[in-house]
């Protein structure tokens, strides 16, 4: 059994995620020591282990629980599982857009300043109208 701080190291999260992972259902409640001390099994290092791998993949909360309750279903087919991962596959995918928009942007806001003085600066000049900019990079 692991203490919370153990538990913690173990999988790279810390103590208050782990917290809040517990209080929305993410994570089972744990058990507790005679000391009321947090207590941890290998079940829910795991859990915790992939819930931690799918949030580095940029999952949401609500899909990591779905595929949580998914993968507590061994024998059901992964159809869901797949859509899930394919929705997340498109929302990295149109991120990945709007960040080379923004890159093309900073590059061509850099590349037409003639590096003369700030009341020429054409990067200052973009920042301050929108309207200047050539790609629309603005949040989904």
């Amino acid at each position: 059994m692991l203490s919370i701080g153990k538990l913690g190291q173990a999988t790279g999260v810390k103590v208050p995620t782990i917290r809040y992972y517990e209080q929305i259902g993410l994570l089972p409640e744990a058990g507790r020591s005679a000391g009321n001390q947090r207590l941890y099994g290998r079940e829910t290092l795991d859990r915790l282990a992939f819930i931690r791998h799918a949030r580095e993949l940029g999952f949401p909360l609500e899909a990591i629980r779905d595929l949580l309750s998914l993968s507590d279903r061994p024998d059901r087919p992964c159809a869901a599982v797949d859509d899930i991962a394919r929705a997340q596959l498109k929302a990295v995918q149109a991120r990945i857009g709007r960040l080379k928009a923004l890159e093309a942007e900073l590059h061509r806001m850099i590349d037409q300043c003639a590096c003369g003085t700030i009341r020429d600066c054409r990067v200052i000049e973009t920042l301050g109208d929108h309207a200047l900019c050539a790609h629309d990079h603005g949040p989904a």
